[in-house]
């Protein structure tokens, strides 16, 4: 089954535009950078990093960073903005990249798009320095169990977000603006588990609410949380 990104890449690349899109510039951003800054790390790989954002942005800040994506015209892009920077056209559940060899990982958005979690997580693990982290952005279970894209409004009465199958475990074709992918609904405790599973430590969970941006898009993104944030350490 095809992902879909490689044919989606031109329209995902105009959604990002030069600032990136409402979630990451109003929601997750500060609070990642921050949790990166805490941590402090000097070599950081981004997993699935598209088409380079936070790669740059962390390059920006003086860190070493190491960015694979299996969409070669992702990459391409990230190449083009950033040319002397690393990346590569690599899937998270196949990369060949140093073991421990980096002091942080990152995942922002992009464990939905992965189709076998544990072989991805499993290298994920591999290449982060013992004492090392894991940072991740990922969507809410609730909003990839979602019966519709976004929320449903009734003729009378308020607004209602739906959801279904919260519990099965399976591919989503999500389609929006030019953008047609798969991604994976997982739930909650399927991601837990599974970084549970390699002896990762949990050292912070949130569920950042949008604090910028239109008034009404931002109420919209708050009243059911699009994303949490979670970063884990790998033990010493």
């Amino acid at each position: 089954m095809s992902s879909g990104w490689d044919a989606s890449a031109q329209a995902w690349i105009a959604i990002q535009g030069d600032e990136g899109d409402f979630g990451r510039v109003h929601v997750l951003d500060a609070p990642m950078l921050a949790l990166v800054a805490r941590h402090a790390p000097a070599r950081v790989l981004d997993v699935g990093c598209g088409e380079g954002r936070f790669c740059r942005m962390l390059a920006a800040r003086g860190l070493a960073t190491t960015g694979v994506d299996p969409a070669a015209a992702l990459i391409a892009r990230a190449q083009d903005l950033h040319p002397h920077g690393d990346y590569r056209v690599e899937a998270a559940e196949a990369m060949a990249v140093e073991p421990c060899g980096y002091d942080m990982a990152v995942c922002y958005l992009s464990l939905i798009d992965m189709p076998d979690l544990d072989a991805a997580l499993a290298r994920i693990v591999a290449a982060v320095r013992p004492g090392g982290h894991l940072l991740i952005a990922n969507l809410t279970a609730f909003n990839t169990a979602a019966v519709h894209l976004g929320w449903v409004k009734p003729l009378i009465g308020e607004p209602s977000f739906p959801i279904d199958h919260y519990l099965e475990e399976r591919p989503r074709r999500t389609a929006w603006r030019g953008v047609d992918i798969i991604n994976h609904h997982r739930p909650l405790k399927r991601y837990m588990q599974a970084l549970l599973g390699h002896g990762l430590l949990l050292s912070h969970f949130d569920e950042p609410p949008a604090t910028g941006g239109p008034a009404d898009k931002r109420d919209r993104y708050n009243r059911v949380p699009n994303f949490h944030i979670m970063a884990w350490q790998k033990p010493a």
